[in-house]
């Protein structure tokens, strides 16, 4: 009877840990692995066993950044039964990848984590890091903007969004041709059905006194929206670059 109440209350209780077959991934790709389930010092019944996909983004708290984690997708291996006291158990697993996933660019970090017996617990303990790239729609985008348009990626983080939950932001500082119209450019990607949206944030160089005028009052930046369907990013690189040097023109 000791033993159990122990158990019950995470002494002596079942441990549990992911292994991935792969831990280099892209957004939206079929990943496995095998959840494995050593007893503890008591037989155990399972309930439940989830999968997290999660990450964390930086939040402004009273003048403090603070980093939160986030939630990006739960899977559940639909499994109940006892694991016995010592009894070593591996269940074999696959899924999907959101396609939403952030790409490990910068700080972004991105986890797998394990909740076990308990609905929607997670083990603190069991965090498995995967290195994810970008989502093939997303990585057509950055290499419009970076090797064709020649914008130079200075910084990417995770912020927290009250609307969206969380937003990867990408900084970059521009080459190219507009290397002197442009202090900065910044993007944020959202994956949709068959296509690729994407707000960009041009912040113009100060030129003149006008320039300057708008500069002091925060009114050289601007917001535009792009969408990127999936034919127009079929159609390559230098095709989505010029839908991108088109927009951005409009703002010198």
């Amino acid at each position: 009877m000791l033993k159990k109440w122990l158990a019950s209350v995470g002494i002596g209780s079942a441990k549990v840990d992911t292994l991935l077959d792969n831990d280099h991934l892209t957004a939206g790709e079929t990943f496995s692995g095998k959840v494995v389930i050593e007893g503890g010092n008591t037989d155990q019944q399972v309930n439940q066993i989830r999968l997290f996909v999660m990450t964390e983004a930086v939040q402004e708290k009273d003048d403090r950044k603070v980093y939160k984690d986030v939630i990006l997708a739960s899977f559940s291996i639909d499994q109940s039964f006892t694991v016995k006291e010592g009894e070593r158990k591996e269940i074999s697993f696959e899924d999907t990848l959101p396609v939403h996933t952030p790409p490990t660019l910068g700080r972004t970090k991105v986890w797998v984590q394990t909740g076990l017996d308990v609905p929607n617990a997670i083990d603190p303990n069991d965090r498995d890091y995967i290195t994810v790239e970008p989502h093939p729609f997303m990585r057509t985008a950055l290499d419009a903007l970076t090797n064709e348009l020649g914008f130079h990626l200075r910084k990417v983080e995770m912020e927290f969004s009250r609307r969206h939950e969380y937003i990867q932001e990408f900084e970059f500082y521009p080459g190219g041709e507009f290397r002197g119209d442009l202090d900065e450019l910044e993007a944020m990607f959202f994956m949709g059905p068959n296509q690729l949206e994407i707000i960009l944030q041009v912040d113009r160089r100060a030129k003149g006194l006008g320039g300057l005028f708008a500069e002091a009052l925060d009114m050289d930046e601007s917001f535009v929206r792009v969408t990127l369907t999936e034919a127009e990013i079929n159609e390559g690189v230098p095709a989505v670059a010029e839908k991108f040097r088109q927009t951005i023109r409009q703002f010198r």
